[in-house]
């Protein structure tokens, strides 16, 4: 029986402001009501994103599912709350009540939500503690992190301890952009979501393996937003650079080799796309993902997988759900 799984979508607690009201400055995510079904995201003041209810409410998104035909929501923060800039005391405050409130969704709706948790990585002893916490008390199935930390792309030697304990704990990671790079030149045509974003989840992918992270944890479970971004199809020129610039080699063997090892989301808006992935990297590597409730998701979640002609039913069915939860060690 095919279930469907919807690997990507966010959720945020609808009293994050009274939550996070103690916390210092203004960077902080607020929820701003605007009517009895919407609200405003605001970050210093600005509007950061217009939402819907269904960012919040779970009774709205279980509505949904039903009828786009969704089993299942894997629920995760939304990025603007990862917080790496905040002081670790402060950030810790703000992902533990998204991983509580998370966690307390899924309790009260077993059937229809999986969870995924965030820590506080400008501080790995911290986020590390905070991952045991997601995993082993409340009961969470993965971790989301961004694509750097504070500019620091993610092969930065600090970081090495905390991708060390995910591949001993086998916590699955789901690597979502943020704060991306050149933002500052993408104020127009809202260019940071369209192009800023997979540019910088390329950049992210890179340097994982470029800087050895893979080489060295090559059981490391960690899906990348967005079909990867650019990087599938940058995958090529980066085998090049490896190939001409041996003096920089910190691998040994080619980018592509090592990228065998990554899953992406299906959220790639064209049928062309998802056969890239499946001729590059195998079937077996894709989770359908829909960016709910966001307006850049896909609506109905799992269109392009089903509009791929020449997959089978049976690779369909995998990359609907099945590839999902075997990502999230759930039989």
């Amino acid at each position: 029986m095919e279930v469907r799984v919807d690997f990507h979508t966010h959720i945020i607690p609808e009293d994050i402001s009274h939550l996070t009201e103690k916390l210092q400055g203004d960077r902080w995510p607020i929820l701003n009501r605007t009517c009895t079904c919407g609200a405003n995201i605001m970050v210093a003041g600005k509007v950061f994103r217009e939402v819907t209810d269904q960012v919040w409410d779970p009774a709205k998104r279980i509505h949904d599912m039903e009828r786009e035909n969704v089993d299942i929501q894997v629920l995760s923060p939304i990025p603007v709350t990862f917080s790496y800039w905040a002081p670790v005391e402060e950030a810790e405050v703000m992902v533990r009540i998204q991983n509580d409130f998370i966690a307390e969704t899924v309790r009260q709706n077993p059937e229809r939500f999986i969870g995924l948790g965030t820590v506080p990585l400008q501080n790995t002893e911290i986020a590390i503690h905070e991952m045991d916490r997601c995993m082993n008390e409340l009961g969470l199935k993965g971790i989301e992190i961004g694509t750097n930390v504070n500019g620091k792309n993610l092969d930065d030697p600090y970081l090495i301890e905390f991708f060390e304990m995910c591949d001993q704990w086998k916590v699955p990671i789901f690597i979502h952009p943020w704060e991306t790079l050149g933002r500052e030149r993408m104020p127009r045509h809202n260019l940071m979501y369209t192009v800023g974003m997979p540019s910088e989840t390329s950049l992210a992918a890179a340097s994982l393996i470029l800087g050895g992270v893979i080489e060295k944890f090559p059981r490391l479970k960690i899906c990348f937003a967005h079909g990867g971004g650019s990087f599938p199809y940058i995958l090529p020129r980066l085998d090049k650079g490896w190939r001409v610039w041996p003096h920089l080699r910190l691998i040994e063997q080619p980018p592509s080799y090592y990228a065998k090892n990554f899953y992406f989301d299906s959220l790639v808006n064209d049928p062309l796309n998802i056969q890239y992935l499946v001729d590059r990297f195998g079937y077996d590597r894709i989770l359908m993902g829909s960016d709910y409730p966001f307006l850049l998701r896909e609506s109905p979640p799992g269109e392009v997988i089903d509009k791929t002609l020449a997959i089978t039913e049976e690779q369909k069915r995998a990359m609907l759900g099945e590839n999902a939860l075997r990502f999230l060690n759930i039989k």
